[in-house]
């Protein structure tokens, strides 16, 4: 069976999961699928080197999945509602010392519908004195153009992970740096909240107390008892963060010529303790080997090829 140690990752990464989709939703949804208890993995870096690197004796690798059907973020005066948010991962685990390092799919972790700002552009910056965004609110002429949608892209590496916080509550768990990205076409490609060298720093922790399950299955996925795969399934989560800092808008409109009327509409840059971002009904499955090989990460990546449907 899993080790204690896998039973234990499920409930720490969980926060880190769903954390790392509490912000405004990025990407689209993933196209693969994958049969019986492999379904909530479909983006997971199995062919990734360092993953098929896993001996099973010093290491092993797992692929960890995570999934909201609803939330909000709000940054600022404006709070939006998200739609469902995905995240997929891959874990390696130190088995000498217990550290994770964590792998992100090559087209990013997260994927979900982007969140659309409500009231749009107008809403963001109209009306103003100033004569250059008045110019703009005037050309709003339709809801396309109207429409604002915010989407996360991530500004850096996870750090400061903690045990020790992930199996509590009301603790940051890790350090997310990322961006966001306001997409309209009168605000050009380049308007963001935070950048690569000044992130927007999430720091999730846990509000509520997960539901915890085991499922045991074969190499391509179907249930079995005596199953080579195992899965740890956590539902029922809630996870929120109110201590990230929201940044000012930048390069929104020809030379930045919108960003002080965005900021000043949404109150903008926004300290630690006026932001939220809150994910709700998350689930989250971390799935390895139920006992660890000497080629664990090759085999890992075979069985989760060998669940791919057509």
């Amino acid at each position: 069976m899993m080790r204690l140690s896998r039973r234990r990752i499920i409930v720490v990464l969980g926060g880190v999961l769903t954390a790392l989709a509490m912000a405004v939703p990025t990407g689209r949804a993933a196209t693969t699928t994958l049969n019986g208890d492999w379904a909530p993995f479909t983006r997971c870096p199995v062919s990734d080197s360092s993953m098929l690197a896993a001996d099973g004796t010093n290491t092993v690798a797992f692929c960890l999945g995570s999934d909201s059907p609803s939330g909000s973020v709000t940054l600022g005066k404006v709070t939006a509602p998200t739609g469902n948010v995905n995240l997929q991962l891959g874990l390696i685990e130190n088995n000498n010392t217990g550290a994770m390092t964590v792998v992100a799919p090559s087209g990013g972790a997260i994927s979900a519908a982007p969140a659309t700002i409500p009231g749009g552009l107008l809403g963001l910056m109209c009306p103003s004195n100033i004569v250059a965004v008045s110019t703009v609110c005037n050309e709003i002429t339709s809801t396309a153009l109207n429409t604002v949608t915010a989407v996360v892209e991530p500004a850096g590496n996870p750090s400061d992970f903690s045990l020790a916080n992930a199996l509590s509550s009301g603790q940051p768990i890790v350090t997310i740096p990322v961006k966001i990205h306001l997409e309209n076409s009168l605000l050009g490609s380049g308007c963001y909240l935070g950048s690569n060298s000044s992130p927007i720093l999430l720091h999730p922790e846990n509000t509520t107390a997960p539901s915890l399950s085991v499922d045991l299955f074969d190499a391509d996925g179907t249930p079995d008892p005596t199953g080579v795969m195992e899965a740890v399934d956590e539902t029922g989560t809630t996870q929120s963060d109110t201590s990230a800092a929201i940044p000012g808008a930048t390069g929104c409109g020809l030379l930045g010529i919108l960003n002080p009327a965005i900021n000043l509409k949404t109150g903008l840059p926004s300290a630690a303790g006026s932001n939220a971002f809150t994910l709700n009904n998350a689930s989250s499955s971390l799935a390895g080997l139920t006992a660890p090989s000497t080629n664990d990460g090759q085999l890992l990546s075979q069985y989760w090829n060998s669940a791919l449907q057509s």
